[in-house]
């Protein structure tokens, strides 16, 4: 089992920066992917990011490229979002997940943190 914690989320204006943390517990394995997502209301789950704890692939969603760098410290099992140029449509809670390939599931979730972008 893999228990995954989001932390960093908050208010910021736009134009502003966060950084997000999750922070990974339990079983853990050098071939997870992790990756972001996030879901405003009355909206559907987004993809944001994702990157696996081997190597250092990353792959972005359009709507974030070049504003927002997903990055991993596998000696903390923490894998970081740094949000830049945050705009209002930015809003929303930030999930991280975990996946095993090759299942294209994400069988692990966290608890999602807010992040509010005020215009």
């Amino acid at each position: 089992q893999v228990r995954l914690v989001e932390s960093g989320g908050g208010l910021v204006q736009a134009g502003g920066s966060l950084r997000l943390s999750c922070a990974a517990s339990g079983r853990t394995f050098s071939a997870v992917v992790m990756s972001w997502f996030r879901q405003a209301p009355g909206k559907e789950r987004e993809f944001i990011a994702t990157i696996r704890w081997s190597g250092s692939s990353t792959f972005y969603a359009d709507s974030v490229k070049g504003r927002f760098t997903i990055s991993r410290d596998n000696a903390k099992n923490t894998v970081y979002l740094q949000m830049n140029s945050l705009k209002s449509e930015d809003t929303a809670v930030y999930y991280c997940a975990a996946r095993v390939p090759p299942k294209v599931e994400y069988d692990y979730w966290g608890q999602g943190t807010q992040v509010t972008v005020s215009s």
